[in-house]
């Protein structure tokens, strides 16, 4: 604050002391002492060094305008030791170099960060104006120049490094990883420092050669004197050791990859086809052995570093398992196997090849897709399947599943779902079944009502309702019928003195079609089927009873020689006896005429009751065939059993063809009913899809009838193209005028 008797005191503010630049002279010394602080360094005498100070003086000679001359000088002092420092390094023997070598570099690193803590200023300033290289990257660049491109460092250093992985690549112990470690990352370091590819060009490239050319010479002669197991084990171990070698080594990324690259294919890729099929420890071989899921195993975890190569070995399982699959066809086709041997066979197959899946493959997604495709590919040449499946199913279900626990009985029906997966044309299956279950359910012959409902329930789940809903028809119809039999019961409606008989009432739609002709039934049998038919009518009008006299059975009490016995027999043998009553002797033909048996059937049913184990009837020609109408019959009054109640079962109807044993050829083909089915089933899709969708090309259409009808068959295009043309031909579908391979929906 300034009063008005201060205005006459004047301020006098004097001008900042121009700034005095160093001269040239004293620069120089300044260098100079820089200079000898560096070599103090290099002399390892720092501990009695200020680095304050020549900070400071470093400092100063950058703001004074001198970092040229302190950049210059630096670059030179450094030269100059690198210089002292390979002359005595050319003369090192090989024996030390890599060891003398790491010394060198560490003790460069040490002297280039003392420097650069230095110069830290003129790193900030000078070099970043001028653009020039930083302290410590230039030590690196003269260190690489000067040192290591020497002609005799560079090389000798890159041999020995070379020889010493070879040597314990040979199983030869080396003195010290470390060497070869620092070595190694020198070189990244100077690669690094000016962005050159010394590590690539002087190393890397030769390592990586010479790496491949001693794995493509060992796994050649390794494999030609060893088996495939031994080859896999030394294969693995190799790339073990290589992968914990790049580790202790410290050998960059960039390095690792086209190592391991060039490891997997010398000793995998190059050689997988052999080690699949070698002929007797190769991979298609082990599969044989079910011992030898370990080896498979190791095989797959060698192959899998090489995706491409896991082909063969999927490969090699799909063949083997079509092989095994075909001879089972090829045995049960001669009829060396029954249906449950070959479907037994299946299931063993399924379930080895399952934990090779699960072991040796790991449970592979690709794999298992190929283990599924190659059984679908035997299983489905045919029907032979379907109708064997069938057939094990009614073993299980008549007697097969006696006595077993829920578990067990869920364990077994699952066996028989896990092939049924496989079948492609399901509905054959569905047909044959339902003629098994059909008899199990007729005769009584079922293990027990839960299995047989635990089994629909199984094919339900897989395939839906509309598949199984026939089935649990026929279940629905025999419980209506238990009850049917009850009320005839207790309506007094039994004939006293009469036949007991007992009725199933079926429905026509659910059971296996029958379009055989009833046969003359005896008197009384025909008075009880009149009166049942009365009582049934009253109470259900409108419907019609079709008698099945091909499926029924009957008990009949039979006297041989004073001795009685009570025989479980067919309807149809029933009617053959029961004419005995009054002729002793008959022939075919007037046993036919007074029955009107179909031949085979009577022929079939005859030949059971002749069989030398139940001789009810003696034929008179010899050989177990029936040779003409004229063939006779006689009672056996002699027969004797110790049985009180006798079962007649019936002889195969292979028997009945020319005496003939072994599958029935019809057993591969699609039976008719079926055939008939599928061409319902292919004309309801077309129709439903076109009414849906109005217009619709040829191939979308074949698409879409197939994903609809793939639950139940898979219809062949050609199949499919006869239905669409026969709706055509009844005006359900036209041709677009534009499109001749579009098709219009016709209302």
């Amino acid at each position: 604050f300034v009063t008005m008797s201060d205005s006459k005191k004047r301020f006098n503010i004097k001008p900042f002391r121009a700034h005095i630049p160093m001269d040239r002279t004293t620069a120089q010394q300044t260098w100079e002492a820089l200079a000898n602080a560096i070599d103090e360094i290099y002399n390892r005498n720092a501990s009695q060094l200020s680095f304050e100070e020549l900070y400071r003086n470093a400092y100063n000679l950058v703001l004074h305008k001198h970092g040229t001359l302190l950049y210059d000088g630096i670059s030179e002092k450094i030269s100059t030791h690198l210089l002292e420092t390979v002359q005595n390094l050319q003369n090192v023997d090989d024996s030390s170099l890599l060891e003398e070598m790491a010394v060198t570099w560490s003790e460069h690193q040490i002297t280039m960060v003392m420097v650069r803590d230095i110069l830290m200023y003129m790193d900030r300033t000078y070099v970043q104006a001028q653009r020039r290289k930083p302290v410590y990257e230039l030590g690196l660049h003269l260190f690489r120049v000067i040192v290591w491109e020497h002609p005799r460092v560079q090389k000798r250093i890159t041999d020995l490094l070379l020889t010493a992985i070879a040597s314990e690549r040979a199983g030869l112990l080396i003195d010290d990883r470390t060497l070869l470690k620092t070595n190694i990352s020198m070189l990244l370091a100077l690669g690094q420092a000016d962005f050159s590819n010394i590590y690539e060009r002087d190393f890397e490239n030769v390592f990586l050669g010479t790496t491949q050319e001693f794995y493509r010479l060992e796994s050649l002669e390794f494999l030609s004197n060893n088996s495939a197991t031994d080859y896999v084990g030394k294969a693995t171990c190799r790339m073990e050791e290589e992968k914990e070698r790049s580790l202790a080594l410290g050998l960059p990324s960039t390095t690792e990859a086209p190592l391991c690259k060039i490891i997997e294919t010398e000793l995998i890729e190059r050689h997988a086809r052999t080690l699949v099929d070698m002929e007797r420890s190769g991979f298609a071989a082990m599969l044989k052995d079910e011992t030898k899921t370990e080896e498979l195993q190791q095989m797959y975890d060698l192959f899998v570093r090489v995706p491409s190569s896991v082909d063969y070995l999927r490969d090699a399982l799909c063949d083997r398992i079509k092989t095994e699959g075909k001879a089972l066809i090829a045995d049960q086709e001669k009829g060396a196997a029954d249906p449950s041997a070959f479907v037994r066979g299946v299931l063993t197959m399924r379930e080895r090849y399952h934990r090779v899946l699960q072991i040796s493959f790991r449970d592979e997604k690709k794999a298992q897709k190929r283990v599924k495709e190659s059984f679908e590919d035997f299983l489905n040449q045919n029907a032979r399947a379907a109708s064997c499946l069938a057939v094990y199913s009614d073993e299980l279900l008549r007697a097969g599943l006696r006595g077993a626990t829920e578990a067990q009985v869920t364990e077994e029906l699952q066996k028989v779902i896990i092939m049924f997966r496989y079948l492609a044309d399901k509905d054959v299956f569905e047909a044959f079944y339902k003629q098994h279950l059909a008899k199990r359910l007729l005769g009584g012959r079922s293990v027990s009502d839960e299995a047989e409902r635990a089994m629909v329930s199984q094919l339900k789940a897989e395939c839906g309702y509309q598949f199984t809903s026939k089935l649990e028809g026929m279940f629905n119809d025999m419980r209506i019928s238990r009850d049917m039999r009850s009320a005839y019961k207790q309506n007094g409606k039994s004939l006293d003195g009469g036949v007991d008989m007992e009725v199933d009432v079926l429905t026509n739609g659910y059971w296996p079609s029958q379009s055989v002709t009833p046969c003359t039934l005896p008197g009384k049998v025909q008075e009880a089927i009149d009166h049942f038919s009365t009582f049934y009518l009253e109470k259900h009008t409108g419907r019609k009873l079709s008698w099945q006299t091909s499926a029924g059975s009957a008990e009949i009490r039979a006297t041989f020689g004073g001795k009685r016995h009570d025989l479980c027999v067919s309807t149809y043998q029933m009617c053959i006896l029961l004419l005995f009553n009054d002729d002793d002797v008959l022939t075919l033909g007037q046993i036919r005429s007074r029955t009107q048996i179909p031949d085979m059937d009577l022929r079939r049913h005859l030949i059971s009751l002749c069989t030398p184990k139940n001789r009810i009837l003696r034929k008179g020609s010899k050989g177990r065939a029936i040779v003409s109408d004229d063939d006779t019959f006689t009672f056996n009054n002699e027969y004797t059993s110790k049985l009180k109640r006798v079962r007649i079962p019936l002889v195969k109807e292979s028997s009945v063809k020319d005496g003939s044993s072994g599958a029935a050829p019809e057993v591969a083909s699609i039976p008719a009913p079926v055939e008939e089915d599928r061409r319902h089933l292919v004309e309801a899709a077309i129709v439903r899809i076109m009414k849906a969708r109005k217009a619709l090309h040829h191939n979308d259409l074949i698409a879409e009838v197939t994903k609809q009808l793939s639950i139940r068959f898979n219809p062949s295009p050609q199949f499919i193209k006869k239905r669409v043309e026969s709706l055509m031909e009844r005006d359900y579908l036209t041709r677009a005028e534009d499109d001749r391979r579009v098709y219009m929906y016709m209302a």
